[in-house]
């Protein structure tokens, strides 16, 4: 029998055998905390667990842990499970035994934020005025995920519409932190955060726009990338602000990010800013993960970034034991001191306020494509869905319905507002370049933010994210340590454009040499 056939039988019979395989069939246990991405491709590979399996126990510790438990009140950072998992893990054990195993990524249950574009599975923005938004087509990044083998278990909650980093929404509720759960998980990719730190899979993908991968790695203790704006397509995703917006993974270690970024980056002609990535990506982001990688490595410590006030001590003093850790290593470490330019064209070329709308309307005329028909109806014209009609349907969280409301009618682009903001973005970024090509660096590092995560119903300063975010170059969070009160602190790299490699290789050394990823203890293994 052909392989192919093999395939179309499976296609046929799979669903009739799922129903009646025997109950008596125990299911084998793997005890999935803290492993990752790269692990289970070991376990696979040798065929010690199956994608059935690692479906199977993800589904089990996302029944015991999302909702109230024991003394918790649950991580509550699903939003819709996907019910084809485990046939979907199912025909892909069948084509690793058949011998056809797509990449490393076969057989690997991910989360994504429910931002994505997912053809089988609703996505909402976190808002109920979207519950009903059924995309025709996969996003870019998801349908990559697909084709290399990934199995998308789950969406994930954010901080609705993806405008702030306390990550609550109208429809998925507030998001904990498995290492406090009465405090945030960072934001707005909180879900994936807080789901990847609970073990609800080994990795997942987020957005950020100001710090939305980056928070959220440093609150769950996760390493976190921000790519190259044009690194990798934005197609299919809701935005924020174009000009900002990028996907990027969250993972327990550098290799997995690597492993996500090996899948998903690179050209798509339906988002022509990824022309820009064209002989910027390697053949493989593992290629320069190894031990020596900081060593001859010169990085600027950006001092504007390590807060003063008393409530960002904390996260200092474990910052500055990292800045510590990779001198050790063989970095060379550089205080830059203060960098008044640098602050100045990052504090004035934030678009959002001027993009929001304008993006979105865009994003919606094709995902959704005039459905739902009860929510295009509120507004003219009457057979699509924009902005408008969600802020007069009134169904979002309220910190969100104001802003929401706010920037309906924003004034019409380009207006000479915006111009000057595009102007400070082309300052910072040029500033950043001759900042690091001034000393010679490699990197720039600072507290990924400048507080651990906050309690619940509290707010929380995140100036830290603009230097990546409003450039559009590329930032890496990795964890730094604990605070003495056992929170999660990320220190973070920035490079300039398309120097994901190195910046990847750095953390690795990094992250390889100090260990400091710990699974939190409010999500232990089940038995």
């Amino acid at each position: 029998m052909t392989r192919r056939l093999a395939l179309l039988l499976l296609a046929l019979l799979l669903p009739t055998t799922l129903l009646t395989a025997p109950a008596s069939a125990a299911p084998h246990r793997v005890d999935v905390v803290g492993l990752g991405v790269a692990d289970l491709r070991v376990l696979l590979d040798a065929r010690r667990v199956s994608s059935v399996e690692l479906v199977g126990e993800y589904l089990r510790r996302i029944d015991a842990y999302e909702d109230a438990y024991a003394d918790q009140p649950g991580i509550n950072a699903v939003i819709t499970v996907n019910p084809r998992a485990r046939l979907e893990a199912a025909r892909l054990d069948l084509e690793r035994r058949l011998g056809r195993v797509r990449g490393p990524l076969h057989g690997i249950p991910l989360v994504v934020k429910d931002n994505m574009d997912t053809y089988d599975l609703p996505t909402t923005n976190g808002s109920l005025a979207l519950r009903d938004l059924r995309p025709r087509t996969d996003s870019t990044q998801v349908r990559r995920l697909r084709e290399a083998g990934a199995i998308i278990i789950a969406k994930t909650n954010l901080h609705e519409f993806a405008m702030n980093i306390t990550t609550i929404s109208s429809l998925g509720g507030q998001t904990r932190n498995p290492y406090d759960q009465q405090r945030h998980p960072g934001g707005s990719s909180g879900g994936t955060g807080a789901a990847v730190a609970a073990a609800f899979a080994p990795a997942g993908l987020g957005t950020d726009t100001c710090g939305s991968i980056r928070i959220p790695a440093a609150h769950n203790n996760l390493v976190g990338l921000r790519p190259t704006i044009g690194l990798s397509s934005r197609a299919g995703i809701a935005p924020l602000a174009g000009t900002q917006d990028t996907p990027g993974p969250l993972a327990p270690s550098v290799r997995d990010v690597a492993l996500l970024l090996d899948a998903t980056v690179g050209y798509d002609r339906r988002d022509p800013v990824t022309e820009a990535a064209k002989g910027h990506v390697p053949r493989t982001y593992l290629a320069g993960l190894r031990p020596d990688a900081l060593h001859g490595k010169r990085i600027g410590v950006f001092t504007d970034y390590f807060g003063t006030a008393a409530t960002e001590q904390a996260t200092n003093a474990v910052v500055r034991e990292a800045i510590a850790e990779m001198s050790a290593l063989g970095a060379s470490t550089v205080e830059l001191g203060p960098q008044p330019a640098l602050l100045d064209a990052a504090s004035k070329a934030n678009r959002v306020r001027d993009e929001f709308e304008r993006d979105l309307n865009a994003y919606l005329d094709t995902s959704a494509a005039g459905r739902p028909s009860w929510l295009a109806g509120l507004e003219a014209p009457a057979n699509e869905v924009t902005l408008a009609d969600i802020a007069t349907s009134g169904q979002v969280t309220p910190t969100v319905l104001s802003t929401v409301r706010n920037w309906v009618n924003s004034p019409p682009l380009p207006n000479p507002a915006y111009e000057e903001k595009l102007r400070q973005r082309g300052l910072l970024q040029a500033g950043i370049a001759d900042l690091m090509a001034t000393h010679d660096l490699d990197a720039l590092v600072y507290p990924t933010i400048t507080q651990p995560a906050t309690p619940i119903g509290t707010s929380q300063p995140y100036a830290n994210c603009r230097l990546a975010g409003y450039s559009g170059y590329p930032a890496l969070s990795l964890p730094a340590g604990f605070t003495d009160a056992g929170l999660p602190v990320g220190a973070e790299l920035l490079g300039l454009p398309f120097t994901e490699p190195t910046l990847l290789a750095m953390g690795h050394a990094y992250e390889q040499a100090t260990h400091h990823r710990t699974p939190p203890a409010s999500t232990p293994p089940l038995r």
